[in-house]
């Protein structure tokens, strides 16, 4: 057996340490500085450029954002959310804008991307029923329980009290 580099104090042919220190450090190096590179890359945020609008479109731009459901936060529009998602849907929705788009386009357009959900107030369609009818639904089940309670109450006979006409005296007497 041919030894590269030596023997273990327990007698044990191993390699060397540097050589396999050595290949560790030329593997891996290169990878660590990829990982490295790679990641301070993926936190440096894009600059977009800035989209120009007109002052009519910058108010209905205003005006359609708090329509639109932020798809990270799920319970704050577009124009209050902070997500970084939110970012990417603002700069969509002002570049349709000024593209010359109007709400319905808009809202079409992110409503084939994203479904009915990104939108605060959804369409009355099949799919929505059960959305919109749903409190409803849940508000006349529980009356109808409240009632039916009510009701079984009420029909129940209450147990005749067996009073003692002179025990019953007794009581008033001394309490006067």
């Amino acid at each position: 057996m041919r030894v590269i580099g030596g023997t273990h104090p327990a007698g044990v042919a191993c390699a060397s340490p540097n050589v396999a220190g050595v290949f560790v450090i030329r593997a891996l190096l290169p990878l660590c500085l990829l990982l490295t590179v790679a990641s301070a890359s993926a936190q440096v945020q894009r600059s977009r450029p800035e989209i120009p609008l007109t002052p009519a479109q910058e108010r209905q731009y205003r005006a359609l954002l708090p329509q639109l459901r932020c798809l990270v936060c799920q319970d704050e529009s577009l124009s209050d959310s902070q997500a970084p998602l939110a970012g990417d849907l603002r700069y969509e929705v002002r570049g349709l804008v000024a593209r010359g788009r109007s709400d319905v386009q808009v809202k079409r357009y992110l409503v084939q991307r994203y479904g009915d959900f990104v939108l605060f107030k959804p369409p009355f369609k099949p799919s929505t029923w059960l959305l919109w009818a749903g409190p409803f639904l849940i508000a006349a089940v529980a009356l109808s329980t409240v009632a039916v309670y009510l009701r079984r109450r009420v029909r129940r006979p209450l147990p005749d009290a067996a009073v003692d006409p002179e025990s019953l005296r007794r009581l008033l007497d001394q309490e006067r």
